[in-house]
């Protein structure tokens, strides 16, 4: 599918609109239910494509779930998940990939096989299995270097580590999410620096509410074995990572947008908000609220290490503010579903502009964007911003593969429109 966006340049977009679900939050909650043998109840979870693989990949380990009236109900499994009857493909999903790894380390006999899309077999985790064989499993990547299909055996019994911090932080929430249940006490030392702590911080979070205590001082977990995650009933708040995008365009446009259910919270990606008034734009909370009233923006420097999903929206910002805009510190955003430094910088330069690519990060500077025919990458983040962009520019653009934002944010579109975006979808 592709999306054609007509430029609006000189015209307001506003409205009020509620954002969608947290995707992390919804993967650690199922993750967490399912891990828990009674009833849990999830409250407004993000239903979307990767959301869906790890919901999936628990049932075939034996967890029955049900999706109700926006709800979503699971029986766990508790400390003993079954041997899947087939192999589990979690599509594009690396959260729900790296994830399932270590629950599937739980197993007491037989072998989880875990793989996915083209995208999700080239991204690495060899962290990972080196920390779940320290731990006293088995995994192993059948291509030798790191990469799904990945193969896992139980039964994982706790112990010392030490991993890296900076990867990829769901290497760490993973091992966090499993190690209550093993036998044994583990401690996990994190070596510096650490990429998108704010995530672990949600990792821990989300797991006391079932129950699990995970004690943390610095840069160390220590997790006491043999822990039972207990059923609940848990909410989950807005996602700050997708409505970054709306909150962006609120910025850019002469209007206001107003954006409910975001609450402030432990979400890394709340780091929008101060980001978007440091460019310029005019920013005000409220409990579970946000309204941001556009102004012509000024470039920034930031160091997006902690949040390298913004790094997409933040380029388009940079692209359409005065002066210059340099984002540095993820050098991680290349492992995502793209390599999304290189993606935001070419399709950029599509639009006309003046963007150079580093090895950390992007260097923006001024210049009036243009319609152009761009490729999202099959990254929904990546569609997302360039979405933003292609209002902004002069023309028209067409956004290839415009049905990946599926992954995260399944309505946006609707939402574009409903604040006044003029754009269209066609399969041909």
């Amino acid at each position: 599918m592709k999306a054609i966006i007509k430029g609006k340049k000189d015209e307001e977009l506003g409205g009020e609109i509620k954002s969608p679900p947290s995707k992390s939050y919804t993967h650690r909650a199922i993750l967490a239910a399912s891990l828990s043998k009674e009833g849990s109840r999830i409250e407004d979870p993000l239903i979307s494509k990767d959301t869906r693989a790890t919901l999936k990949g628990c049932q075939a380990l034996g967890a029955t779930i049900k999706e109700k009236d926006g709800l979503i109900l699971v029986n766990g499994f508790g400390k003993k998940p079954k041997i899947p009857e087939d192999v589990l493909d979690l599509k594009n999903s690396g959260t729900s990939l790296r994830f399932l790894i270590s629950v599937s380390s739980l197993l007491k006999d037989g072998y989880a096989v875990l793989t996915g899309d083209s995208s999700l077999r080239s991204r690495p985790n060899d962290p990972l299995i080196e920390a779940i064989e320290r731990l006293g499993a088995r995994a192993f990547s059948t291509k030798g270097n790191g990469t799904a299909p990945i193969v896992v055996s139980g039964e994982m019994e706790g112990g010392t580590l030490e991993i890296k911090g900076n990867l990829s932080s769901q290497f760490i929430s993973s091992l966090l999410i499993s190690a209550p249940c093993g036998r044994k006490d583990s401690h996990i030392k994190v070596k510096p620096p650490i990429k998108s702590k704010p995530y672990l911080d949600m990792t821990v979070n989300v797991l006391s509410e079932f129950g699990i205590n995970i004690s943390k001082s610095s840069n160390i977990f220590d997790i006491e074995g043999n822990q039972k995650y207990n059923s609940t009933c848990i909410k989950v708040p807005g996602d700050f990572s997708s409505a970054a995008n709306i909150l962006a365009l609120g910025a850019l446009s002469k209007d206001s947008i107003k954006v409910k259910n975001l609450k402030s919270g432990n979400q890394a990606d709340e780091i929008i908000l101060n980001l978007l008034e440091k460019f310029g734009a005019e920013v005000h909370q409220s409990e579970d609220e946000v309204k941001i009233n556009g102004h012509e923006l000024e470039g920034i420097k930031i160091n997006a290490s902690n949040f390298p999903d913004l790094v997409p929206i933040l380029a388009v910002v940079g692209a359409l503010s005065r002066g210059r805009t340099e984002i540095i510190g993820v050098p991680h955003a290349r492992l995502k579903e793209c390599d999304r430094i290189k993606a935001m910088a070419t399709e950029l330069r599509k639009m006309g502009a003046d963007i150079k690519e580093k090895g950390d990060g992007l260097i923006i500077k001024s210049r009036k964007l243009k319609g152009a025919e761009l490729d999202g990458q099959k990254d929904h983040r990546v569609i997302m911003a360039l979405s933003i962009a292609s209002v902004f520019a002069e023309g028209k653009s067409i956004i290839h593969g415009a049905e990946n934002i599926d992954v995260s944010f399944p309505n946006f579109f609707d939402i574009l429109e409903e604040v006044g975006v003029d754009l269209t979808y066609s399969t041909t």
